[in-house]
């Protein structure tokens, strides 16, 4: 959902830049000369779903033959921007829906306010939402009242909302950027975990440390983590496990592999039998893929499916529509601002052998 380095020289080689920033009446951030003239000279593969708010992180499902896509909101608070995300200040969901890719997009207001919330302080960042037991699950990470993201689930009748928040959050959870997976066979798992902003890189074996420190370029990557979720889709199964991210020769990502090893973003589906596990590199801002036979894991890195974009920040999720792929990602097209960015869809591509082809933003 969000990452540190903010890149002062975008990547030229191919790069996807995107912006995600809409003309949103509650951000009162205009648009200046500058980055009007420098977006209208870029020619972007695609452009945004709305341009009325401001949205990030979309995650995307078909529930009754529509299309939902669940984003962050983001709004121009005037908090200040730090290395923790502070910046990144949203505090409501707004879930958009098409009947088709293409079509008119609505927004269907307020799902979720963070102050109907009742352990949450601030910050509702990435969220994600499934369908089970007749109703809907909306899946969010907020900072609870001791400075700690958490993720807690919240239900509605109607998968637009709007949904009421449990009272407390997923006991045993922490970080960001849950994703939630349905397999063959009806089992629920979450994935989740960001770094830095995110706070994985304070949590080892289950326990949060205040102190601890980002991983040196020598030592072993931090992993993403992940869980079963129980029948009623409010627990975990389950202790919480690391997912193991292997290179091609078998062997686990060091800190220093930062255009390969995992930052955030998690995103988890499945083709052909094969589980296919997406994830942002973050601070250099890839979108890449690694693939394995179990929802567990281990899963090998593979590629990119999608260069770097505009912006600060980049979050996908992919999606099988009538017999077509397509990946929601965003940038920040609209308002050149880190934390004001536009979500955005593309149709993705498989080649033979299941491998994907990598997308650019620009044409």
């Amino acid at each position: 959902m969000y990452t540190i380095k903010f890149r002062l020289t975008l990547l030229t080689l191919n790069c996807v830049t995107i912006i995600s920033c809409n003309n949103n009446s509650d951000a009162k951030e205009s648009r200046n000369d500058t980055t009007v003239k420098a977006t209208q000279a870029k020619e972007y593969f695609s452009q945004p779903l709305v341009s009325d708010i401001y949205t990030a992180d979309p995650s995307a499902h078909v529930f009754n033959g529509k299309i939902y896509i669940y984003p962050s909101h983001d709004t121009a608070t005037g908090v200040p921007q730090d290395e923790q995300g502070s910046h990144f200040d949203m505090m409501d969901y707004h879930i958009l829906s098409m009947d088709a890719v293409g079509d008119k997009v609505t927004d269907n207001g307020i799902a979720l306010h963070i102050k109907d919330i009742p352990w949450a302080a601030k910050q509702l960042w990435a969220p994600d939402a499934a369908f089970a037991n007749n109703k809907y699950y909306l899946y969010f990470p907020a900072k609870n009242k001791q400075g700690f993201f958490q993720v807690g689930v919240a239900t509605s009748d109607k998968p637009e909302g709007p949904f009421v928040a449990e009272k407390e959050p997923i006991k045993g959870s922490y970080s960001i950027d849950p994703c939630v997976f349905k397999d063959d066979d009806g089992k629920f798992y979450m994935y989740f975990g960001g770094i830095r902003g995110g706070q994985l890189q304070r949590w080892n074996n289950n326990k949060y440390d205040s102190t601890a420190k980002n991983r040196k370029p020598e030592e072993p990557a931090i992993q993403p983590r992940m869980a079963k979720l129980t029948a009623d889709m409010k627990e975990f199964a389950e202790p919480v496990k690391e997912i193991q991210l292997l290179d091609k020769n078998g062997k686990p990502f060091m800190e220093k592999d930062n255009d390969k090893r995992f930052f955030e973003a998690s995103w988890m589906f499945k083709k052909d039998s094969k589980y296919y596990f997406t994830y942002s590199t973050g601070d250099t801002h890839f979108i890449c893929y690694a693939t394995g036979s179990s929802p567990y894991g281990p899963f090998t890195y593979q590629g990119v499916i999608l260069n770097p974009v505009d912006g600060w920040t980049n979050h996908q999720s992919i999606v099988e529509i009538g017999g077509k792929w397509y990946l929601f990602y965003h940038d920040v097209q609209l308002s050149g601002k880190t934390h004001l960015r536009n979500v955005k869809v593309t149709e993705m591509k498989f080649n033979s052998d299941g491998s994907i082809q990598t997308l650019n933003s620009f044409k």
